[in-house]
């Protein structure tokens, strides 16, 4: 089985809608996707029609989830949150909490931008965002367009976009341990994505993760782009230790990222552990 566990699609910062990602997980070979849009679930109902309707022959599972905008200490981090709940109350919440806040963030982002140089706006940014919730990977755009940067990952640079940039401003960020109490509480299951991301800015202690597995965190996502070997081996041990689950995904957004379906996956025995915690949702299946 080949399967990947943290996807996008334009329900939130990737170029895919629901519908076409499905498409690209059964051309990419996948046996199993999991749309992990950030702090939203409003992709869910479109990807399970469109594996619903796959032709005769077909195979694929999607995994409804979310990707969870945490911070601690002043660090940014991103909880992945599989098969919960998405009616229960308090999770609901706050992640509607999270992305109302993204649209005054957003807003707040471009005026620095401008205020720099860069000749965007929020108009041109909302057209990018379409129907999704606006990121910081929508503004990259525009500045791409604008002729500002080259690309999306250059926009991500102390003097763009970074965590602490030039440009960056802070957003309502969930305490990960509340939120991993929040993802148990719907009945989902936690994963730390990509924790040793350091080109993505400063990245949270072992103590913070041990904290986290403390609070009821499943797993790691270890085998990830933005992971060298040496961070991959670190974390497997530190996964070890505090008897954590060892994941491994695209992140995938479409054509804004240069990462492929399935260029990173999870073993199925992992998988079958993942299924085995979660009481919230059930996989869609074809």
């Amino acid at each position: 089985m080949r399967i990947d566990l943290h996807a996008h699609s334009n329900a939130s910062d990737g170029t895919d809608s629901p519908a076409e990602l499905v498409a690209a997980a059964v051309a990419a070979g996948l046996d199993v996707v999991a749309l992990t849009d950030h702090d939203t679930v409003a992709g869910h109902a479109e990807a399970a029609g469109a594996v619903r309707a796959l032709p005769a022959g077909s195979r694929l599972t999607v995994v409804p989830g979310a990707e969870l905008s945490c911070a601690v200490d002043g660090i940014s981090l991103h909880l992945l949150a599989y098969l919960f709940d998405p009616e229960e109350p308090e999770f609901a919440r706050e992640r509607d909490l999270v992305r109302t806040d993204r649209f005054r963030r957003g807003r707040a982002i471009v005026e620095r931008c401008r205020e720099l140089g860069a000749e965007i706006s929020w108009e041109q940014v909302r057209r990018i965002a379409g129907a999704g919730s606006v990121g910081r990977p929508h503004i990259a755009s525009a500045l791409v367009e604008a002729g500002v940067v080259a690309s999306v990952s250059d926009a991500f640079t102390a003097d763009w976009l970074a965590n602490g940039g030039r440009a960056d401003v802070r957003k309502h960020e969930t305490d990960p341990v509340a939120a991993v109490r929040l993802v148990r509480a719907a009945g989902g299951v936690p994963v730390f994505a990509h924790p040793g991301a350091v080109k993505r800015g400063r990245t949270v202690s072992d103590q913070v993760i041990a904290d986290l597995a403390a609070a009821g965190l499943a797993g790691l996502e270890v085998d990830h782009t933005d992971h060298d070997e040496e961070t991959r081996e670190r974390l497997r041990g530190l996964a070890g230790e505090l008897g954590l689950l060892v994941t491994g995904s695209s992140d995938y957004h479409g054509t804004r990222k240069t990462v492929r379906l399935g260029e990173h996956t999870t073993d199925p025995e992992v998988y079958g552990a993942l299924l085995a915690q979660a009481t919230g949702a059930k996989p869609i299946e074809r």
